[in-house]
């Protein structure tokens, strides 16, 4: 079941890489994902335990960020009695988690935009990976915030997303290096690897690790816990 609202789109910035709608990249989205960030999987897994800890067997979840379907799917084998609110402003991506959630399409609803287009919940957990490192840190603060609006008490919000030190260019320009590094071990093509460099160094308002737990804090989450981490990679849950 695919929901199409556009409410809030005019008044919601779009921060997401034109490429997200870029034909050719969304139907190799899936083989990248899985070549640009090799431990996806077990991530996968890690966020389907941590929301178990708190959901119940007919929860709703909450899945921002949600284009290409990966996370949806993964969340949705695991625990069958779930169901989910897809949420992504890309078009396409939100087409292309379609096919890839067509046996969970009962369980799933999309809804194309940003947070302010989400349902009100309340949800009994909520995700986004990979996809909050777009937004400036206001814009950030302000979309997590209303995440946390839209959870039951004490519901878990599991993100993972692009987050090293960079107090000052040298700092940067090391994380950056080890970042290309993990990405040639792991048989990216030279060209790609220097597209995804020059994209985190230049259009990527990535935070430091102490930032972005902050962000969760000041939200109002309590119990943040840094869960995953691997280099330029790092996973929070907290609790609404």
């Amino acid at each position: 079941m695919v929901s199409r609202h556009d409410r809030g789109m005019a008044n919601s910035p779009n921060h997401y890489p034109d490429v997200f709608d870029d034909p050719q990249f969304v139907e190799l989205y899936a083989d990248r994902v899985a070549q640009m960030m090799p431990m996806v999987r077990d991530l996968h897994r890690m966020v389907t335990i941590l929301l178990a800890e708190h959901a119940p067997d007919d929860a709703r979840i909450l899945v921002l960020g949600a284009g290409g379907g990966l996370e949806t799917r993964s969340l949705a084998e695991a625990a069958p009695g779930w169901t989910f609110d897809a949420v992504d402003p890309s078009k396409p991506m939100l087409e292309l988690a379609a096919r890839t959630l067509e046996p969970h399409a009962p369980r799933v609803v999309m809804h194309h935009g940003y947070i302010d287009d989400a349902p009100s919940g309340p949800f009994a957990g909520a995700t986004s990976l990979f996809t909050l490192h777009f937004l400036p840190e206001d814009e950030r603060r302000r979309t997590v915030a209303e995440v946390r609006r839209r959870l039951a008490p004490g519901a878990p919000f599991v993100v993972a997303h692009l987050s090293f030190p960079h107090a000052d260019d040298a700092e940067r320009e090391l994380w950056l290096r080890r970042h290309v590094a993990t990405l040639l071990a792991s048989g990216n093509a030279p060209a790609d690897v220097d597209k995804a460099r020059n994209a985190i160094a230049t259009e990527v308002p990535v935070l430091s690790p102490e930032r972005d737990r902050a962000v969760l804090q000041e939200a109002g989450f309590t119990d943040v816990t840094e869960f995953f981490s691997a280099f330029t990679l790092h996973g929070w849950v907290g609790y609404a």
